[in-house]
This record gives structure tokens, sequence and C-alpha cells, in this order.
């Protein structure tokens, strides 16, 4: 039912002429600010927020902090086509060789569910970045910079059928062994986000060779098996049976309209819809994100990804281990308390790589006591005071709280030989 309204609403618009699209965003802008009091904002941050809000790729988004960039392709050996960025030199800086080494240490950013690689640059403020290295974004297959295969057209559902499974055998080894072939290092830096971080969890203990190629795993919000959701609805729902979102979402991408209400709904607007949906489903409040981060950021916030991974996530859920997909989706009930089957889990604890993971004690989907249990003993947490999920990627003191952090990480493994971590913790 879901996806008959979700489709529908997508014809409609479609074919809405566009001083009817131009309609709807000016009475849903003259709404907020007949409803909200006005705050004048400061000239430099209403620029910046706009410049952000209405870049309409990474390469703008790079225009607008000034930075040069390279787009790269990575064929998987399973067939998708992944989208590589790439953020080596400032713009108006000499980069003699594009497409080669520059000689700066290599770090590696990969997003989170739902999202593409321009979460990481649709900053307000310029200076969150890091100096002196050789800066790589990654994209999941099926997002907006990845949307292609060459086996399957990406309107088939066989092209949407993959998991967190799939990013794990195919999106992250082969993005690294790419970018470590274009750059002539021999190991990079790893800085996921969420979800991001689970594919690396993921990847790294079922390659082993993969460790000798990360000199150190740094997880922003680290995900592995969350709890739950906070709307107790949904969250008892799609753990009882996590296979219902095929019902609701069908076989391909998941809220592929949103994109759509994007376009049609006057950014604050829309920011304070995502700031609701956040509160119920997380019971994040977002406070350490200020209001221009948020109509900023919002606007690059979604991206397609497979109905098929968000199951996965349910299932992760429900039996409360960082598993494979489960295929057997109709198995047998079982009498006997011996059961019958049992999903192959990620053997994380064989991780060899150094791991630092940056947790926000406010983060719902974080439950650190079980995930270092689930981790080898070389792991090293450090608890953020008052973060939750966003903000690790777009709180306001993040330039005080998370970026040192990472590049002292960064500082103490990335010039070092890669796959030896025991016994060696960041101070």
């Amino acid at each position: 039912m879901a996806l008959l309204l979700e489709s529908l609403l997508h014809i409609i618009v479609l074919f809405l002429p566009k001083p009817v699209i131009n309609w709807f965003y000016k009475r849903s802008r003259a709404l907020f600010h007949h409803l909200t009091p006005r705050h004048p904002a400061k000239e430099g941050e209403k620029k910046a927020v706009d410049d952000v809000l209405n870049a309409r790729d990474f390469e703008a988004l790079c225009a607008v902090h000034g930075y040069a960039h390279e787009e790269h392709v990575v064929l998987t050996k399973d067939g998708y086509l992944l989208g590589l960025h790439r953020l080596c030199a400032k713009r108006g800086e000499k980069n003699p060789h594009p497409g080669h080494s520059t000689g700066k240490p290599v770090v590696y950013l990969h997003h989170g569910l739902l999202m593409n690689s321009e979460v990481w640059v649709c900053l307000t403020d310029s200076q969150r970045c890091l100096a002196g290295y050789d800066v790589w974004f990654g994209n999941n297959r099926g997002n907006k910079y990845s949307k292609k295969s060459i086996h399957h057209d990406p309107n088939s559902t066989k092209f949407w059928d993959f998991s967190i499974d799939d990013f794990a055998w195919h999106d992250i080894p082969d993005s690294i062994d790419h970018i470590l072939q274009v750059t002539k290092a021999k190991s990079l830096s790893y800085v996921g986000f969420s979800q991001g971080t689970a594919q690396a969890f993921a990847a790294l203990s079922i390659h082993p060779q993969l460790n000798e190629k990360v000199n150190v795993f740094i997880a922003l919000a680290p995900a592995m098996s969350p709890a739950g959701l906070s709307a107790p609805i949904v969250d008892g729902l799609m753990k009882s049976s996590p296979t219902l979102l095929f019902l609701f979402f069908g076989r391909k991408s998941i809220l592929s309209s949103a994109t759509m209400w994007q376009s049609i709904i006057y950014p604050p607007i829309f920011a304070a819809l995502i700031d609701r949906s956040l509160v119920w489903l997380f019971n994040w409040h977002s406070h350490n994100i200020t209001t221009a981060q948020k109509i900023a950021a919002y606007a690059h916030l979604y991206s397609f990804a497979s109905v098929k991974s968000v199951v996965h996530w349910f299932q992760i859920m429900r039996n409360a281990t960082f598993q494979m997909y489960d295929d057997d989706i109709l198995s047998p009930v079982v009498r006997t308390s011996v059961s019958s089957y049992r999903p192959a889990r990620f053997p994380t604890r064989n991780i060899a790589a150094p791991i630092v993971l940056l947790w926000g004690d406010s983060d719902s989907l974080v439950d650190i006591e079980k995930m270092m249990a689930q981790l080898p003993e070389h792991t090293y947490a450090k608890r953020l005071h008052g973060y939750e999920h966003l903000d690790i990627l777009w709180g306001k003191n993040v330039h005080q709280d998370v970026i040192p952090e990472v590049l002292a990480a960064l500082n103490r493994f990335a010039l070092r030989p890669a796959g030896n971590a025991t016994n060696d913790k960041p101070e």
C-alpha cells in the first residue's frame, strides 16, 4: 500500500507543471514565515547556508569550499559501477599529475545508510576539513553516484537485490583496492560513519588480507547491532517480521519519493519534518546541530538505498547479532530448544587493523558494551558526552570534540605499517 501511494504521488508530481511546483514551494515558504518568528541571520551565515543548500552535487559542494576534486569509477567484481570522489588539493594549488599519487597520507571516508558522499562536505564551516591528506569519498551501490551496473538495469528488481553482505564482499574492498592502485600507497586510513562503519566491520572480518591495507579504522557513530527504534509500533512490527518492509516498499529502492518532497517544500519546513522524524524514530533531538547547518545539510541527507539492506538491519536488530543476511525468510517453526538454522555471523573479533570508536552517549543506536564484546581487545573507544548520531557529522562543536580525535588517530597510525594492532591503543 505504501509503495502504491508513493508511486502514485511520484507520478503526479512528475507531470505537474513547473509553475505548480513553484506555487507549492512559495506557499510552504509563506506558511513558515507566518508561523515562526523572524530571526535575522548574519549575512555570511546566510550565504554559506544558501551556497551549500543550492549545490547540486559533490562537485558544486567542493567549489563552495574552494577545493578541486577528481571523479573515479570502480567496477566491482559483481558488475556494479561505484562513484568515488577525491580531494587532493585546494583550488589553485598545483596538481601536476591528476589521477596519480600526491605523496600525502591517504584517507577514505564512507557514508551511512540512505546517504552518499555529499554528507561529508555539506558543511557551513569550510574550516572543518582534513588538511594535509589525500582524501577519498566512497559511495554504495544504488545511491546517487553509483546507480549503474553492467549486468542489471537500475529499474529492475535484480539491480536492487543487495544487502550489507554485498557492501562487505565487494563495495568496500574493491573501492580500497582502486584507491591504493591510483595513489600507489601501501595502506590507507578508513573513516566510516554509521552504516559505513558496519560495512568496514564486516569487510575487515571476512577479508583477512584487507587488514593489511587499512592502517587504522576510525568508526564515527559506530553501528553493529542496534537495540532498535524508539517508535514502539514500528520497532515491534519490523522486528517480528523484517520482510514486511518488502510488502510496504517493494523490492527496489526505499523512500525514493524523498527527493520529490524536498523539491516542493521550503527548506526550513523540510528540515523541521526531518527533525520530527528523527525524534519519533530514534529519540534524537539534534540540539547540537545549528538550524543553519540543518537547513543546509538535510538537503543532502537522503540518497537511494535498497529495501533489502534495510530489511537486513531489522534482521540484525531482531536477533541482536551482527549477522549476514538471512535468506531463509520462511524458516520453519521449531518446537525444540535447539535451533535448526542460524545465519552466519560476521567474525568481527578477527579484525587485525587498529580500531578507534568515537561514539555519543546520547546515541540510541550504539550499545557500546555489547559492541566492545564483539570486537578485538585492541579496540579503543572514546565517549563523546551529549552527542547523538548525526551530531558527530554536523554538530556545532565537532571541531573541538571530534576532528581532534580523528587527527590524533591519523597521526598515530597513518604513517606506520598496517595490520599490526596488538596492544596498540591511543593514549
